[in-house]
């Protein structure tokens, strides 16, 4: 060989070893469990809070039915009494025309929300929700939910 010739230069190798590969996916991983297990709990709080907020508000209607027609609706009556007036009013001209709702709304997990009459507590009326589970009773997201806290 001469002098002069040239060596070939090893060129250093273009992208990523898998071990490299790996250390990045695993580490991706790591932060998408922390990020999933402080926000997943952030959905269920918030399911509760519109539920107490839903609660409020078909009390508060219920509230102002009570002001114009003179009591609650039965058991019988339901909610249904807040958007369409029962058969059975004393004075049906005493019921606000387009009802005390426009819709009434499903607990955040599909299931309708109850009315009680009397309510606990020595309350005329109740409206709950009977939590994640649509059974009576429960704990933690499976809790019955009222406006106030139980």
């Amino acid at each position: 060989m001469t002098r002069n010739a040239k060596r070939p230069v090893p060129r250093p190798a273009n992208g990523f070893s898998l071990v490299e590969l790996m250390v990045v996916l695993f580490i991706i991983g790591l932060l998408a469990t922390v990020v999933a297990l402080n926000v997943i709990p952030a959905g269920d709080k918030a399911r509760v809070v519109k539920a107490r907020t839903d609660i409020a508000s078909l009390e508060s209607a219920m509230e102002t039915y009570r002001l114009d027609i003179g009591t609650y609706p039965g058991q019988g009556e339901g909610l249904g009494a807040l958007k369409s007036p029962p058969a059975n009013l004393p004075v049906p001209e005493s019921y606000r025309a387009g009802g005390y709702v426009k819709d009434i709304p499903n607990d955040p997990w599909g299931h309708p929300y109850q009315y009680a009459v009397p309510g606990r507590s020595n309350r005329p009326f109740e409206v709950f929700s009977l939590g994640a589970d649509g059974k009576p009773g429960g704990s933690d997201l499976d809790a019955d939910i009222y406006a106030q806290k139980n």
